[in-house]
């Protein structure tokens, strides 16, 4: 039988037609996105449901743009009162002096007088040394004052060694340009004496610009010591809490604001057993610090 069906060509789009489509189709979609945003920013912003995870913009680690440097008055530069500033910590003695008495006890220049180069220090009845104990709270003063934003210059980093000798020490933190600094010790005095003792230099040449401000600082550290911590004034050296002393190498060369304090008597048994204990060596390295930034916001 014959087939009358026609054959047709297959039927195939033409460029210009399909551009046209492809227009039209964009711009409907164009109009459907915008109106979809457009009834999202009428209803306001969504809520997470309770128990959603956050988006990875919001998840700790996620990139932030770096915070600005906190500029004066802010509280991040409250938390760091002494940022720029540089503290000079003398802890007393050392503890490998008692093995060394031929070097300890040469004799220096003190500004005044000639001393030895040092000394051993004293102790309490069962052996705690003053070496350590002013080591001790040197090393929690440091650490603190760091923490403050400070830069501490310190005679000794270690309680093994020998030395160095006194003037040797006024050297260092002359030279580190400490803006203040506080030579650490603890006293040997009558065991029925109690308390500490602020002891501040006397005018004697290259002191002569420090006497005011360390007299100053004196009465900050006095101050300090009586509100922060539960050791009284000494009963038996100097007048409420403060005397002048012309012996001393570290407070006769100093060329900064500069004061040493006796922490308490160890001869004492009250006294020995706060000195000995650390919460209470941290309790004087607090009050120190306290003091220090007193001081130094002063200026």
């Amino acid at each position: 039988m014959t087939d009358h069906r026609r054959s047709w060509p297959a039927l195939r789009p033409r460029p210009v037609l399909v551009l046209v489509l492809a227009v039209i189709a964009v711009g409907l979609l164009t109009s459907a996105c915008g109106a979809s945003a457009g009834q999202a920013a009428a209803a306001g912003p969504r809520t997470a449901p309770t128990g959603a995870s956050p988006s990875a913009s919001a998840r700790p680690g996620a990139a932030r743009s770096k915070a600005p440097v906190p500029g004066p008055g802010t509280p991040a530069a409250a938390a760091r009162p002494l940022a720029g500033k540089i503290v000079g910590i003398d802890p007393g003695h050392n503890g490998g002096n008692f093995a060394d008495p031929s070097y300890i006890d040469h004799l220096i220049w003190n500004g005044r007088e000639w001393e030895t180069c040092n000394t051993t220090g004293t102790e309490t009845d069962s052996g705690y040394t003053e070496a350590r104990f002013n080591f001790r709270v040197a090393s929690f003063l440091r650490r603190d004052l760091r923490h403050d934003g400070a830069r501490v210059v310190i005679t000794r980093t270690n309680n093994h060694g020998v030395g160095p000798c006194v003037n040797r020490r006024a050297a260092i933190i002359n030279r580190g340009h400490a803006n203040v600094a506080i030579d650490i010790h603890a006293d040997g005095g009558p065991a029925s004496g109690r308390g500490f003792a602020v002891l501040e230099p006397v005018s004697d040449g290259p002191n002569d610009k420090v006497i005011t401000s360390s007299e100053r600082f004196g009465r900050d550290v006095r101050r300090a010591l009586l509100a922060g911590t539960s050791m009284p004034e000494s009963t038996y050296d100097g007048v409420h809490g403060i005397k002048p002393r012309d012996d001393l190498a570290g407070l006769n060369l100093t060329r900064v604001p500069e004061v040493l304090i006796e922490c308490g008597n160890m001869r004492n048994s009250t006294d020995a057993r706060l000195l000995t204990s650390a919460r209470f060596q941290r309790r004087i390295a607090r009050a120190l610090e306290a003091a220090i930034i007193r001081f130094l916001r002063k200026g």
